[in-house]
């Protein structure tokens, strides 16, 4: 009868996938929002793994932690296991005969910019599966399931892989009944100013670059989602910075105009979209990209 010896154990999965993201990270509160768990599970994963390698990996203070030369000696090969897992993950998912494309975008890019751009993809490749996940941190495209990613980044701190689709230029918009009354640029001093959280010092840069003076840029109402804030300018209960790529659609279709000869102020940041490595592509994302790329 042949005999079954045992075998040495590793350490579980999901405590060493802890620790690569707390250290990369710096930070087990980081580490837990990006694995969509409680700080407390990513410390109990972490400790489990120093007590398996009987060695402290990370050093505990009040303002948080910090890691110990062995865990620092650790992190680039736990780096590149957890991302060549993400390639072999996503090879395995592009041999599935249904393609689906899964798209990551900041919420008011998914909520303005895109959809007009998935009604032109959809009908180019009407067998293709797409889904749209809103977030407000950019996806490590080394690692999750998404195909794409559309988010605003600094112009000269673009992501590998990214291509430029708008530059961040920015302006006072309004509801046309508001519009009519907007003859000169001083006449912005007697609105409601619409505050958008994400993007609080958007009327600062904007009198800032176009030189205009405003009595109190900060003040207002804060509106979480850039969406809310347009909508209610569309509405007329203020004046809105008008993030270009975002408001087009509005200010085409007549909803949201531009008051007087605007001055346009740049962000430094431009909408990019990101793909994965080359060998995580599927075989038609060039063409997905070409179409979402089209103005």
């Amino acid at each position: 009868m042949p005999v079954a010896p045992l075998r040495p154990k590793g350490p579980p999965l999901n405590a060493m996938r802890a620790f690569e993201t707390a250290a990369r990270r710096e930070s087990f509160v980081a580490a837990a929002e990006e694995l969509e768990v409680t700080p407390g599970a990513v410390s109990q994963q972490v400790k489990s793994l120093e007590d398996w390698a009987g060695s402290a990996l990370f050093r505990r203070h009040a303002q948080g932690v910090t890691l110990t030369e062995a865990g620092q000696a650790l992190l680039p090969t736990f780096v590149a296991a957890f991302d060549a897992l993400g390639a072999a993950t996503q090879a395995l998912r592009s041999i599935r005969p249904v393609q689906e494309l899964h798209i990551a975008a900041l919420p008011c890019v998914a909520q303005l910019w895109l959809p007009a751009r998935l009604e032109r993809l959809r009908a180019a490749f009407p067998a293709l599966k797409i889904s749209v996940t809103a977030m407000e941190t950019p996806p490590n495209l080394n690692r999750e399931l998404f195909d794409l990613a559309l988010f605003y980044y600094p112009a000269d701190d673009a992501p590998a892989h990214a291509l430029p689709l708008a530059q961040d230029r920015i302006f006072p918009v309004c509801a046309p009944c508001i519009a009519a009354r907007l003859t000169q640029v001083a006449d912005i001093n007697g609105q409601v100013l619409l505050q958008d959280q994400t993007w609080a010092q958007d009327w600062v840069i904007w009198s800032r670059e176009a030189a205009v003076s405003i009595q109190d840029p900060e003040k207002g109402p804060q509106y979480s989602l850039y969406s809310l804030a347009l909508q209610e300018a569309v509405a007329g209960a203020g004046v809105l910075m008008g993030h270009e790529a975002l408001v087009a659609d509005a200010l085409e279709e007549g909803r949201l105009f531009r008051p007087f000869a605007t001055p346009v102020a740049d962000t430094g940041r431009a909408l990019m979209l990101t793909q994965p490595p080359h060998g995580r592509r599927g075989p038609d994302l060039g063409a997905v990209v070409d179409q979402l790329c089209r103005s």
